[in-house]
């Protein structure tokens, strides 16, 4: 893994950034946890990428709050697009 950074999908709408730092802090240091509203998914960051592994590792695929959590390693973000821009 090279980033420490993790996508977290298949969320219930009412899991807090609090609750998912606290299940993550079981498989090391949290530095941030977002999530997107209305969306069912978020990101956390762990301290290392071994950390995210071994969060990643325990996590992917395990019931939380009565869904089952989708976890992988983060992509960079992708640069808007001009597709819809009209000129």
């Amino acid at each position: 893994m090279e980033t420490s950074k993790l996508y977290v999908g298949n969320l219930t709408y009412s899991v807090t950034e609090k609750q998912l730092e606290e299940l993550f802090s079981q498989y090391g240091d949290v530095k941030s946890v977002r999530i997107i509203e209305r969306k069912g998914f978020g990101f956390v960051e762990m301290g290392s990428a071994e950390e995210a592994e071994k969060a990643m590792a325990a996590l992917n695929e395990t019931e939380y709050e009565g869904r089952t959590m989708r976890i992988d390693e983060a992509s960079p973000p992708r640069p808007r697009s001009d597709f819809n821009r009209r000129y």
